[in-house]
Formats: structure tokens, C-alpha cells, sequence
């Protein structure tokens, strides 16, 4: 017997240090998500999915299927003096490289820290839209950064969909690695774009202090 429509199972404990994401019932879907937003990142052993929208910001889905775990961030590269004589976004030219590091290492570090194993690790990447037409296409360096530092830490990528001009929805599903992307081209900019602006702005006021070792 199929369970009645309100009803739904005990949201189940996240992993230590996840407790300020927000997590809901999506009732379309029947399952948690663990909804997380620019600057974020998100990793778990439940039965749950995590979901976010991408404008000019990548997402990399991580998971290791044999232990169980996966887990999705959602990222920007600042962009540096090499790339705009009228705005720094971050300290140094390096920031660049050592944020999209940081945003990495942080996701790989908490699943390797929980039970995934590295040589198990697959992903699969998406975002980079260039969503204005004037300005440095942050979103292209973002897709460039992504496939450059996986194939370095030698993370097998099993599909991609990045750049073009679209923002897109991403639902993943942390334990089995299956991902539903829908494109929104028909979509009002006007909410991911003022998030993502909040969040540059933000990238300006921070600089990236020491590294993140792994395991």
C-alpha cells in the first residue's frame, strides 16, 4: 500500500558541520533536499538529493558509490587583475586559482573524511553560462577551472554540461550519482543574477588563508 500524499519519512541527522543548510520535503520528487546556494557546499550519506541553480557559478557532483556518499558544491572564480583594468575581485592574480581550490579541496576533503575512498571518486560538472552578454566570461573561466583541476586530481568526469548562455537547475543524487538538469531559458535572470552579484561582491571582502590538507 502506497503511503498517503502528506505523509513522509523522519528527516534523518546530516553529517557534522552541514546543520546550517537549509533541507526540505519535495513533495514532486518524494524525497529531502538539501537545498545549497553560491559559496556553498553540501555532502551526505542519507537517502536524500541535493539541488541548486547555476547561472555563471559550476557545481561539481562528487560521490563515491561504493561507500555510500556524495556530495555537490557551487562555486565562482574571483575574477583578478588579469582579467579586468577597472576591477580586482579578490587580493592577489592568484586568488583565482586559490579560491576554485579551496571550493574544491573543502568537497573532496569532508567525503574523504567520511568514508569515500579516493580512488572511487567520479563526477559530474555543470554551470558556466555566460548569462550577460558584456563583460569577462567568468562562467567560461569557471568551466575551464573545473575540468582542469578534476583531470589534475585525475577524478574521472562522466558528463558534463557547461557554458552556452542558460542558467540551469540541478537535482543530484548524492548516493547513486544521478543528476536531473533542466535549462532555463525561459527563465527571469533577475533572482540568480542578483545572488550571484551578493556573492561576487562577497569574494572582494575575502581572501583565501592557508590550504586544505587531504587525506
Amino acid at each position: 500500500m502506497s503511503l498517503p500524499h502528506e505523509s513522509k519519512p523522519e528527516l534523518k541527522p546530516c553529517l557534522k558541520d552541514f546543520e546550517h543548510i537549509n533541507r526540505y520535503w519535495d513533495r514532486h520528487q518524494k524525497y529531502y533536499v538539501a537545498k545549497i546556494l553560491p559559496g556553498e557546499f553540501y555532502v551526505t550519506k542519507n537517502d536524500e538529493y541535493i539541488a541548486t541553480t547555476l547561472g555563471s557559478c559550476v557545481s561539481a557532483c562528487i560521490w563515491d558509490e561504493k561507500a555510500g556518499i556524495g556530495g555537490m558544491n557551487h562555486f565562482m572564480l574571483p575574477l583578478t587583475d588579469a582579467d579586468s583594468d577597472k576591477v580586482l575581485w579578490g587580493n592577489v592574480a592568484s586568488d583565482a586559482t586559490r579560491y576554485g581550490n579551496y571550493a574544491m579541496e573543502h568537497l573532496i576533503n569532508e567525503l574523504l573524511k567520511n568514508g569515500a575512498r579516493r580512488e572511487y571518486l567520479k563526477s559530474k560538472v555543470f554551470g558556466g553560462a555566460k548569462v550577460l552578454q558584456q563583460g569577462v566570461d567568468i562562467g567560461g573561466k569557471n568551466s575551464d577551472f573545473v575540468i582542469e583541476y578534476l583531470s589534475m586530481e585525475n577524478v574521472p568526469i562522466l558528463a558534463e554540461d557547461l557554458r552556452d548562455n542558460y542558467p540551469r537547475k540541478l537535482i543530484f543524487n548524492p548516493i547513486e550519482g544521478k543528476v536531473l538538469m533542466k535549462r532555463l531559458h525561459l527563465l527571469n535572470n533577475n533572482t540568480i543574477n542578483t545572488r550571484e552579484d551578493r556573492y561576487r561582491e562577497k569574494l572582494t571582502q575575502e581572501k583565501v588563508e592557508g590550504e586544505v590538507d587531504l587525506f
